[in-house]
């Protein structure tokens, strides 16, 4: 429980609400009249100024970084208790992989299984800080549940969009036992996320709460303050994470630069930019604009018209956050590359085996990457990779899509033995 819940006097000076690209400067809560720069149509990112500080208290996991979230006033707080998720070290897969250290920082542990819900939290309080009674998003599965998930929990509307037939049946049963209202698109992720823009920017009743609203990416920063107090204050050499709509390696990687320019309350002291992580973004092959562009050297994108990839989470051909996600793999001296699907089942089989954690197919693609370098034996990220401090970011639960990892397992196939100790006994001998 919080203590007496005050208004931030003052705090709102301490954050701008800036274009990503021009720069040009917007009042910060006229957020949701509009979802783009007037001038030259690119995102829109908020800034921290200066520092500020409301003093010491007790507040639920991502909130407990308060001071570096642009809510004004705490009673607007709707959390599930999100965040301080697990960092597992991974030994025995990072030897099969040939690393010295590896860590899965598992997201499918948040309160809706997925890292979504570090973004809605402060989202959807931000939401009801600006007086929104409706709220909307397009959705390959996680953001539908997440969303849903909070705007009942703030008692407000949640409409979501949906590609028909692409979206993991697990995930679609979470939005509709929080009760959103679903509506599917014959189209795919891309058609669902234009339709939403298009009616939350006529109707400034609705927020849309996609990955380009920067009051999500505020949450999800977060992972990188807590993955650096989990390691003890030292800041990991790579980061790496499935990329879909682009919109979490941005994030994460504005998390670690705060963390060098100001610090973070109860992390030791500042960090130098020369030791900030290197951003690696893995996508699909069958959904890899983001990932074709670094490779090319390019600092734009080619939308995929037609995206296909059975890891549903990221299964987006034109990524609303590439400029961010693009600036992030580039500012950081990271790398982008894809993986098949192929790969990416057969890594999300090698991290439940050897390590036990069931992760959803999207989240595996990170592992897959790394397998994928193993093999090969060579190349400057993996001999770098080498010696260092690596931590993959698993982003969902695997129980959100376990149809994948069960395509041709029948009941039949199972081993079946009669009801006494014998016949197990023969079997095992």
């Amino acid at each position: 429980m919080f203590r007496e819940l005050t208004a931030f006097q003052g705090k709102k000076d301490h954050f701008e609400l800036l274009c990503f690209k021009c720069k040009a400067k917007y009042e910060i809560d006229d957020y949701g009249k509009f979802y783009h720069c007037s001038k030259c149509g690119s995102l829109l990112e908020v800034v921290k100024t200066s520092n500020y500080s409301s003093g010491t208290k007790k507040r639920p996991e991502v909130w407990k970084y308060i001071d570096l979230i642009p809510l004004w006033d705490e009673k607007n707080i709707v959390s599930l208790s999100e965040g301080w998720t697990s960092l597992v070290e991974c030994r025995n897969l990072a030897g099969i992989l040939g690393l010295k250290s590896l860590y899965v920082k598992f997201e499918g542990l948040n309160p809706t299984g997925s890292f979504k819900d570090r973004g809605m939290t402060v989202g959807v309080s931000k939401a009801v800080e600006q007086g929104y009674k409706n709220t909307m998003c397009a959705s390959t599965g996680n953001t539908s549940a997440s969303l849903s998930a909070y705007s009942s929990r703030a008692g407000i509307r949640c409409i979501v969009l949906v590609p028909k037939g692409k979206i993991a049946l697990g995930k679609i049963a979470q939005a509709i036992a929080y009760g959103a209202e679903i509506y599917q698109v014959e189209g795919n992720f891309d058609d669902s996320l234009r339709i939403a823009s298009e009616i939350c920017e006529k109707d400034n009743r609705i927020l849309l709460l996609n990955s380009l609203n920067p009051f999500r990416l505020e949450g999800q920063k977060t992972v990188a303050f807590e993955i650096t107090e989990q390691l003890g204050g030292k800041v990991p050499d790579y980061v790496v994470i499935p990329v879909g709509n682009g919109g979490n390696i941005s994030a994460i990687w504005k998390g670690f630069r705060e963390l060098f320019e100001d610090g973070v309350e109860g992390i030791a002291g500042k960090h130098s930019s020369e030791h900030l992580p290197k951003m690696v973004g893995i996508q699909a092959e069958g959904a890899a604009p983001i990932a074709r562009a670094f490779k090319a050297g390019r600092k734009d994108i080619d939308p995929v018209r037609d995206p296909h990839t059975e890891a549903s989470a990221i299964n987006i051909g034109s990524p609303v956050s590439w400029i961010k996600s693009l600036a992030a793999i580039y500012d950081s001296g990271g790398s982008s590359d894809y993986v098949s699907d192929e790969e990416i089942f057969a890594a999300q089989k090698l991290l439940a085996s050897k390590e036990g954690l069931f992760v959803e197919p999207a989240s595996a693609a990170p592992i897959a990457y790394i397998w994928k370098l193993a093999r090969a034996g060579k190349g400057d990220v993996y001999e770098d990779m080498k010696g260092l401090t690596v931590v993959s970011i698993c982003t969902g639960n695997g129980l959100k899509d376990p149809n994948a990892l069960l395509k041709g397992v029948t009941p039949d196939q199972l081993k079946t033995i009669s009801a006494d100790a014998k016949s197990l006994e023969k079997i095992l001998a």
